[in-house]
């Protein structure tokens, strides 16, 4: 199958481009010029940022304008283990975004399930509300290029520091049962989805992706509606968005209004060459070459990180200190977090705090009284129930994805 994915257009929905996006009809982008609330420094090269404030956003740290990149400032995520939806990441892949809520609404929305089914259907969101069973769940998006600007060798694409992730509570229906209601055929292998962004030449391929029939019809994967119990943020997926837990943030698309099943590989763009990592257990290759094999991106993998203190910070010798941090996989289980606060030299057990489900966000606290003047490197290393964990140094490949190595944090102990 090739990139000739049809493009619907529905009555009352535009798909006109970024510069008319607003939160209300008084509101346009313009405006969003002038909301640059300060800038911050990520630790790389070229790391200045824009902090911006878009419509239904606090200030984030914004990438790139068109199209919208904004990523949540690492602080938020010692605030709760849910990321709060005024302070969650944002990432666009085309420079034209979807219209404006109030051409957007609920009731003109429709979603449409065609190709190798029975029946095909057109459902609005209050159709997938009222005919099927609604369903939540906690989850972790993560962009597949978070913590790119740290690579070493540098690579190319969004220069991104660890802010392009979340974790939230998704209410929708089961893809799956969408899936039955139109009758899915045996022949089927993949389910290809398309969102209402769409690109500003006509040569740029749109943002189209496909996973394989088995992974579609697991009950984990959602259409969903909500986030953190209101109705999504347009900038995150409004009015419907699809949920793949414990995949990276590729597969979730924004704004899902055309879903086919197809008998073969989808081979759009968004998925070769797009979004493709070596063929290897640990996704990496020698910095600087280039892999011999690819294979599409997926599942994540295991990270955590310090929440509680920044790198730089100053703590006081002798004085008690409780450090936090989150940790997360792709839905096996985080099992334990070992914390070191020597460089590595030594590990204790974190203890890791109440489960918000397999997919989530796991807090993990540790005690620790420093003693001593100096400087000292925190590293924190998860593992989950199949035993993977973080390597200690990072690895690379050419599109800077699935980076998951230990992330020190570097603290001074001065006198109390």
């Amino acid at each position: 199958m090739n990139e000739s994915f049809p493009r619907r257009r529905h009555p009352g929905i535009s798909r006109r481009g970024f510069l008319g996006l607003g939160a209300s009809a008084a509101l346009t982008a313009p405006a969003w010029s002038a909301w640059a609330a300060d800038f911050v420094t990520l630790p790389f090269a070229n790391g200045e940022r824009p902090l911006v404030k878009y419509p239904q956003k606090r200030p984030l740290i914004r990438l790139t304008t068109r199209p919208p990149q904004l990523e949540t400032p690492f602080s938020v995520f010692n605030e709760s283990l849910l990321t709060p939806n005024d302070a969650f990441f944002v990432r666009y892949h085309l420079t034209h975004a979807p219209p404006p809520p109030e051409r957007l609404t609920p009731e003109a929305f429709r979603v449409s399930v065609t190709g190798q089914v029975a029946t095909p259907l057109e459902l609005s969101v209050e159709a997938l509300k009222t005919r099927f069973e609604p369903v939540e769940t906690v989850a972790v998006l993560q962009c597949s290029g978070n913590s790119r600007g740290y690579f070493q060798p540098r690579v190319g694409g969004g220069q991104l520091g660890h802010g392009a992730m979340g974790c939230a509570r998704w209410k929708g229906v089961r893809l799956a049962d969408v899936l039955k209601a139109a009758g899915i055929q045996s022949s089927a292998k993949q389910v290809v989805f398309n969102g209402l962004d769409t690109p500003f030449l006509p040569a740029t391929p749109d943002f189209i992706k496909a996973i394989e029939v088995d992974l579609a019809m697991t009950p984990e994967l959602l259409l969903a509606y909500e986030m953190n119990g209101e109705p999504l943020p347009w900038l995150n997926g409004y009015p419907l968005r699809l949920v793949v837990p414990g995949y990276y943030g590729t597969y979730w698309i924004k704004q899902v209004h055309d879903i086919r099943v197809v008998g073969d590989e989808f081979k759009g763009f968004w998925m070769n060459p797009g979004y493709r990592i070596p063929d290897d257990p640990c996704a990496a290759v020698a910095p600087g070459t280039t892999p011999k094999r690819t294979v599409p991106i997926s599942r994540m993998n295991v990270r955590s990180f310090i929440t509680s203190v920044a790198d730089g910070a100053e703590v006081r010798s002798g004085v008690p200190q409780r450090f936090r941090g989150i940790a997360f996989d792709d839905g096996q289980g985080i099992c334990e977090v070992l914390v070191s606060v020597d460089g590595g030299r030594h590990w204790e057990s974190a203890t890791l705090g109440k489960s918000l489900g397999k997919f989530a966000f796991r807090e993990w606290t540790l005690d620790w009284t420093p003693q001593g003047l100096g400087t000292r490197t925190l590293m924190a290393r998860a593992t989950n129930r199949l035993g993977q964990s973080q390597p200690l140094e990072p690895l690379w490949n050419p599109a800077g994805y699935m980076r998951n190595c230990v992330e020190p944090v570097t603290v001074t102990v001065l006198r109390s």
